[in-house]
This record gives C-alpha cells, structure tokens and sequence, in this order.
C-alpha cells in the first residue's frame, strides 16, 4: 500500500507540473522554482508533512520536497540555534543532496560525452 500512495502522490505533483507547463507559459526553469519555493512554502505553514506522512517518497522525491528539507531543515536550527539557524538550517539539511547530485553530475559529464542538436 505504501507503493500505492507514493505513486499516487508523486504522480499528482507531475502532473500539476505538466499542467503548468502545458497550460500556460511557464518553462520547466519556472516551474523548478515554483515547486521548490511551494515545497518551502507549504512547509512552513503546515501543510506539506501531512503529504509527506501519507504519501512518503512520492512527496519528498519530487522537487517541492527539496524544498520541504529546506524548510524543515531552517524550522529546526532555528529551534536550536536562534535567528543564525534560518542561515544555515536549510544549507545543513540538503548538503548531502546537492553533494551528491554535484559527484554524479561531474561523473556523468566526464564518462558520456554530450552532443548538441
């Protein structure tokens, strides 16, 4: 079952996504944004743990649950550390995420070689 809700979740976020970019102007550089910064957003005020609880994976995969670490991240160091937590709670949270999309982005730059259109 929990297979079932992640799909289910993650699928509902793809396809707003898609909806957004078919729909209107927005380009998938807009929408990334978009995403994270509701992911933050919806964090902040409550609204994205309930998703996260129920739909696991398929709500902290996608990209607004970068911004939900973020935004969990910057709540707990800002509990623990004060107003220097909202610098660097969000940075602490995802470090090792964004490590290791940097490691294996450079390794796939430097195995495959890229080819224009």
């Amino acid at each position: 079952m929990d297979y079932l809700k992640a799909f289910v979740v993650g699928g509902i976020i793809c396809v707003i996504g898609q909806i957004l970019m078919d729909k209107t102007k927005l380009t998938p550089a807009h929408v990334l944004v978009l995403f994270v910064t509701s992911g933050v957003i919806l964090t902040a005020i409550g609204i994205y743990e309930p998703i996260v609880n129920f739909g696991g994976a398929g709500a902290t995969v996608p990209l607004p649950g970068f911004g939900y670490s973020l935004g969990k991240g910057v709540i707990e160091a800002v509990k623990e550390e004060g107003l220097l937590g909202a610098f660097t709670g969000g940075i602490k949270a995802t470090a090792g995420g964004v490590a290791a999309a940097t490691f294996f982005g450079y390794i796939m730059a430097v195995i495959f070689d890229p080819k224009t259109k």
